[in-house]
């Protein structure tokens, strides 16, 4: 990367982590803290927690195809905008509903989409793999961060403290994306970062995107879900103050991100995902379901280690297999769709889980966790093995519609070529390639009209 091109992957991956951050530093505590706040109960509880995600699902792919016409940039400083309103609404909240009022308003800034399209027009072709693999990886940092810090600040600066550091953390995204990103004016539709309607019933209606699409959904619920309940267990069943929390999460997540490596090399390098999904599928579920049982601090710490190797591993795969799975050229598309997923699982697990706590104690929120994730273990185990196929794109000279049509028939006949679209008005060749049969230099050498 050159020097613009890391300030600004760099400046990209900071909104991203602040942005993650302002909403999930309040997930470890919000289910305590908001107790005293008038007309509160455990079901408004968990819709507070989730509410965001119906918002976020609701604008995500909207927000991104709006920034195809009044420019990326704008887009993200009008959703961090709307970010800190909503901050601001809930650091002033004393009614639980004004809350709820403010977790919607700060899930509409929903720019997930935006900020990835600005990636794609501020990084060479070349560099893209990399510079998503950055930003992804301030996305896992965020979360992780959120889970330690957010009981430490807690104790700091009580739950308005928290909201009004997200309030800061969306004035320095601004500033960020205002002067660190450089001003594109001529922005690039890239189907493999942007969302496309055209693409949208394709997507929908693939059936191995449709497992994996559920699965997130259903992930990212059981952790709303499991948040709602938690917190308060930790503190009435086993004495531990709200303040400490921090070192018990700060201990889970070091021990579930080294757990989760050999379970991601195994589905990755030796070609075991099918296998992999389903073991971390029931892993999920017998370790939601034995939370209930467990007599001390340290049995349920290591239970709630065993969902984490699960979560994380589930949150490094999938995405990876949606963008091998995606339809050819589609992958902006299949990205949108399944960030949809995602958030709108977490609207249906703050929702559904403060129910099941209100209605049916904290056993009930495990059993419900843990037999949906043993019943989709079963759904998974009679899925296809999904194909080790990798995504290609290269930039292609102005040709004429003749020498576009000779360059597909040349790429057609490259072994290990399994997909293909060419876009003229992208200039760019999308490819679905087996990397046991072909890499870029053979591919370079045998298409040399494609430029890297």
């Amino acid at each position: 990367m050159d020097l613009l091109e890391r300030r600004s992957v760099l400046a990209l991956a900071l909104i991203y982590l602040f942005r993650m951050l302002g909403l999930f530093l309040i997930l470890p505590v919000i289910g305590v803290a908001a107790d005293g706040l008038t007309g509160a109960d455990a079901a408004l509880i968990g819709t507070a927690i989730g509410i965001y995600g119906l918002t976020q699902a609701s604008l995500q792919i909207p927000m991104g195809m709006w920034s195809d016409k009044i420019g990326r940039k704008r887009v993200i400083v009008i959703g961090l905008l709307l970010f800190a309103v909503g901050s601001l609404i809930c650091a002033n909240a004393d009614d639980i509903m004004v809350l709820i009022v403010g977790r919607a308003v700060q899930g509409a800034g929903a720019i997930a989409s935006t900020l990835m399209a600005l990636l794609s027009d501020v990084t060479r072709e070349q560099n893209r793999t990399k510079a998503m693999a950055i930003v992804g990886v301030s996305i896992g940092a965020s979360f992780m961060l959120s889970l330690v810090l957010g009981p430490w600040i807690f104790a700091l600066v009580g739950l308005s403290g928290l909201f009004y550091l997200s309030f800061v953390l969306s004035l320095l995204g601004i500033i960020l994306i205002v002067f660190a990103v450089p001003n594109i004016v001529q922005h690039t539709f890239r189907r493999d970062t942007t969302p496309s309607l055209t693409a949208l019933g394709l997507v929908l209606k693939d059936s191995n995107l449709r497992f994996l699409n559920i699965s997130v959904l259903l992930l990212h619920a059981s952790l709303t879900a499991l948040f709602v309940t938690v917190p308060g267990l930790l503190i009435n069943q086993f004495d531990l103050p709200l303040s400490q929390h921090s070192w018990l999460y700060l201990a889970i997540m070091g021990f579930a991100f080294a757990g989760m490596l050999p379970l991601v090399i195994i589905a990755e390098s030796k070609g075991k995902m099918k296998g992999v999904l389903v073991a971390v599928l029931m892993l999920l579920g017998v370790s939601s379901i034995l939370l209930q049982w467990a007599p001390y601090l340290w049995v349920f710490g290591v239970l709630l280690w065993a969902y984490f190797v699960g979560f994380n591993s589930l949150e490094a795969t999938l995405p990876s297999l949606i963008s091998k799975l995606a339809p050819v050229g589609y992958r902006g598309t299949a990205m949108g769709v399944f960030s949809t997923h995602q958030f709108m699982g977490s609207f249906l697990g703050g929702v559904g889980g403060g129910w099941l706590l209100q209605n049916h104690s904290s056993s009930g929120v495990f059993w419900f966790v843990g037999v949906m994730f043993l019943i989709w273990s079963m759904v998974g185990a009679v899925q296809p093995a999904p194909r080790q196929l990798s995504s290609l794109a290269f930039s292609l000279p102005n040709m004429t519609d003749e020498e576009v049509s000779t360059l597909a028939n040349q790429l057609s006949e490259i072994q290990g070529v399994e997909g293909m679209q060419i876009f003229k008005d992208e200039q760019t060749a999308y490819l679905k390639v087996d990397k046991k049969l072909l890499d870029k230099d053979t591919l370079m050498r045998l298409a040399p009209q494609v430029i890297l």
